[in-house]
């Protein structure tokens, strides 16, 4: 615990609190180290309890320089506070001595809500609507639950044992799990909505985005969300593999593809590397297992064994915040590819979603209370669009369980 100690100690405990803000979740994380440095550490458990279910989760995976640790004080000339490890420790603690159990749901109100989908967003509301005394339902359409946290982080990322800690939670709060139930296959928004009080979609959005460039059709381009969440992938041994993209799924497709044996993985990015959206730590960790990157390239076109590819300027554009990528005439060369991964965003699969309103950009469209046009139905995380991250995701559940409560006159 000297280690612990440590980093805690680095803590400047800010009266402005820059980290907090920095949470999609709110943590309050000054209080959360004041504890650990006290070495009250089920305290200091309990304090992010207040505000996240899944805080053994969170500090594992979320990318922190984007969010609590970019926004340290001492990161503006220093090394920031590693809060991401801390909690990470105060974690594994949590899990050894099983003080995620310690939730309890009030006393029934009459109320039934079912929610579809079991990933970050789906668990976070469940977990806070059954605390309000709500009889909930969950319906997963994998036969275990955990969405993305399961089934799309590796795990070498994430050891699943901390989803096992949620399914826990969810048992210890009454709430009905059932699996193998897919939207517009075996279940349907019409059934639910005649036998429930509301209903939740957290589908999530985890189809693979295509760039509209010619080949990507072709049998070897696959997508990174769903080789990730299915685990089918092909036989790499000796192959040659691009993947096209610059965020945290780019860099788990990219090692997992190299932990099973390809002979040589290159990620090809638009823009250079300090724009890539993946978490720095995740960017260094695949540069020391031995993955390529080519910086301020873009692929223009797929072959049967190879990939066209064209190198780049970054321009500022009228009107825009960032610079863009620009191809440079005469640029093209070829890359070898036995296979290539898109890894440039996700999308939502509408099966099932008959008769919800859906955004411009096809994810399901609500309104400030999480409500879409149909009466009782409600939608949140990735599958109402937003920032696709667990945070996200989760604060997205428990606003949205909020509402539910609300509109159903439950404090």
């Amino acid at each position: 615990m000297d280690d612990l100690q440590e980093k805690v100690e680095y803590c400047l405990n800010c009266q402005n609190k820059p980290c907090v803000s920095g949470c999609p979740l709110g943590n309050n994380i000054p209080e959360f180290i004041k504890l650990v440095k006290e070495q009250k550490y089920e305290e200091a458990y309990d304090i992010l309890s207040k505000t996240t279910v899944m805080p053994f989760i969170c500090g594992k995976i979320c990318p922190k320089s984007a969010q609590c640790q970019g926004k340290c004080t001492r990161g503006i000339k220093q090394t920031p506070v590693l809060i991401g490890e801390i909690e990470n420790t105060i974690g594994e603690l949590a899990i050894n001595n099983k003080w995620n159990l310690k939730l309890h749901a009030s006393r029934q109100n009459g109320k039934e809500v079912a929610i579809v989908g079991a990933g970050p967003a789906g668990i976070t509301a469940a977990i806070n609507l059954a605390q309000k005394g709500f009889e909930i339902t969950v319906y997963e359409k994998r036969e275990k639950i955990g969405g993305i946290l399961r089934y799309g982080i590796p795990d070498f990322r994430l050891d699943k044992k901390y989803i096992d800690a949620l399914e826990e939670q969810l048992i210890s709060l009454n709430v009905r799990i059932v699996l193998n139930r897919t939207l517009g296959e075996n279940i349907n928004i019409e059934e639910l909505i005649r036998k429930y009080d509301a209903v939740l979609l957290c589908i999530g959005a985890n189809s693979s985005c295509k760039m509209g460039i010619p080949g990507e059709n072709m049998e070897h381009v696959l997508g990174a969300n769903e080789l990730l969440e299915y685990n089918k992938h092909p036989n790499y041994n000796g192959k040659k593999v691009i993947v096209i993209g610059g965020g945290n799924v780019a860099m788990d497709a990219s090692r997992e593809i190299n932990h099973l044996g390809a002979k040589k993985v290159t990620v090809v990015y638009r823009r250079q590397r300090e724009q890539m959206p993946a978490e720095p730590k995740e960017i260094e960790e695949a540069e020391a297992e031995g993955i390529n990157f080519l910086f301020k390239t873009n692929v223009k076109e797929i072959k049967k064994d190879k990939a066209i590819c064209t190198k780049n300027e970054l321009i500022k554009k009228e009107g825009e915040n960032r610079l863009s990528p620009v191809e440079i005439a005469n640029s093209e060369f070829e890359m070898d590819a036995d296979y290539v991964i898109m890894a440039i965003g996700s999308k939502l699969n509408s099966k099932g979603l008959d008769g919800v309103n859906l955004t411009p950009k096809g994810y399901i469209n609500v309104d400030e209370n999480y409500k879409t046009n149909i009466n009782n139905v409600y939608a949140c995380g990735d599958t109402a669009g937003g920032i696709a991250t667990v945070a996200f995701a989760s604060k997205t559940g428990r606003e949205a369980a909020n509402k539910i409560a609300e509109s159903l006159n439950i404090s």
